[in-house]
């Protein structure tokens, strides 16, 4: 599946609690590191910060959640260490828990601290938004890169 960047969610109040909104950005399609569409990251579980299954970003994503990853334990147990438990499920903000395996989307910045402590993810170029190579070098991220 090609992502686009034209209908995203964003969190908003709803009666009975936090629900999902969703607003029209134009018809532009995102690109990943090699230049070419951004292809989807994970719908099982459900990625991207605006849980479209997309590694793409804008307004209010700070973590910038734009590496498509695929889990390992060493990457989950180091990330744990670092005070980011991406096991443990979260249901209250669905968040199901991560386990080896799965992908997901990362923050560019917590991918580059992986790498440089010698624990960085296997990452899906195609589905790995181009903001990445804002943080991290496609040289770097093509020494990890897997095909899914």
């Amino acid at each position: 599946m090609v992502c686009r960047s034209a209908r995203r969610p964003k969190p908003a109040l709803a009666e009975g609690g936090l629900g999902w909104q969703f607003f029209d950005y134009g018809e532009a399609m995102a690109k990943n590191v090699l230049g070419g569409p951004l292809k989807n990251c994970s719908t099982d579980p459900m990625t991207g910060f605006y849980r479209t299954g997309c590694c793409d970003t804008g307004a209010g994503d700070d973590g910038v959640h734009v590496v498509c990853v695929v889990m390992t334990a060493e990457f989950l147990a180091f990330s744990r260490s670092r005070g980011n438990d991406l096991s443990t499920p979260f249901p209250q903000y669905g968040f199901p828990g991560l386990r080896p395996g799965n992908q997901w989307c990362l923050c560019a910045q917590r991918w580059q601290e992986a790498f440089e402590a010698g624990m960085a993810p296997q990452v899906v170029l195609d589905a790995t938004h181009m903001s990445a190579l804002e943080f991290v070098s496609l040289e770097d991220m093509q020494k990890y890169a897997v095909k899914v």
